[in-house]
């Protein structure tokens, strides 16, 4: 069912005014942002190079936010838990660079953080289907990973779609993230698809205001919950 579940609005970091990201954050926390969206890019897996474990530490010792790691490096396995570790509450990896996806979802949980799945843009969700059941989330990329403030793909509306329906055949209890583009001429269209955490960077922090960027998406979504 699509109807009468918990939409989140996770304001991406990547996007924001570092000099200012301390005032940044209480502005996204007063707009009813829940969740913390933290962009870890390593200039392997991705050409870019963001923050990484400290940076992560000094987060959740800054913000009542939970904290929502996607990891876009080279061979998560090694990192994932350190990241838990760190503070992350939500810690995602990669299908795409992860040979032992099922060893670095078991991790995550060990360490008591919601493990997920990331796909990027022109994976095939079937690369997902025998670690579905082993997630809590999954990550649609709606962008090509690496860089803020590109262009939505229309097309990942129809992929959030069939995910929907992969979850709901199977009974689990997966939701659904989606990242890249995301503002308020589309984000109707993705939670009618079936996303429920709602990851948006440009469109928050490149505006003004972010604390009323965040209600302002939030409003968007009042029919769904």
């Amino acid at each position: 069912m699509l109807n009468n579940r918990t939409i989140e609005i996770a304001p991406s970091i990547l996007s924001a005014d570092f000099s200012r990201l301390g005032q940044q954050i209480e502005a996204v926390e007063r707009g009813g942002a829940a969740v913390l969206h933290v962009d870890v890019m390593d200039g392997h897996f991705v050409p870019n190079i963001t923050i990484g474990l400290p940076v992560v530490k000094s987060l959740a010792g800054a913000t009542r936010l939970p904290l929502d790691a996607h990891l876009m490096i080279s061979e998560p396995g090694r990192y994932a838990a350190q990241f838990v570790a760190a503070g992350a509450k939500m810690v995602s990896v990669h299908v795409e660079a992860d040979a032992n996806l099922h060893r670095t979802l078991m991790s995550i949980k060990a360490g008591g953080a919601q493990a997920g799945v990331v796909l990027n843009p022109s994976t095939s969700l079937g690369q997902i289907e025998e670690a579905l059941k082993f997630a809590d989330y999954v990550l649609v990329m709606s962008v090509n990973p690496g860089f803020g403030g590109q262009q939505f793909i229309p097309e990942s509306i129809d992929k959030v779609r069939r995910l929907r329906q992969m979850i709901d055949e199977r009974r689990l209890h997966v939701r659904i993230e989606i990242d890249g583009g995301i503002d308020r001429n589309n984000i109707e269209k993705v939670v009618a698809a079936g996303a429920e955490i709602i990851v948006s960077g440009t469109a928050i922090f490149g505006t003004p205001d972010p604390e009323a960027a965040v209600r302002d998406l939030r409003s968007a979504t009042v029919q769904w919950v």
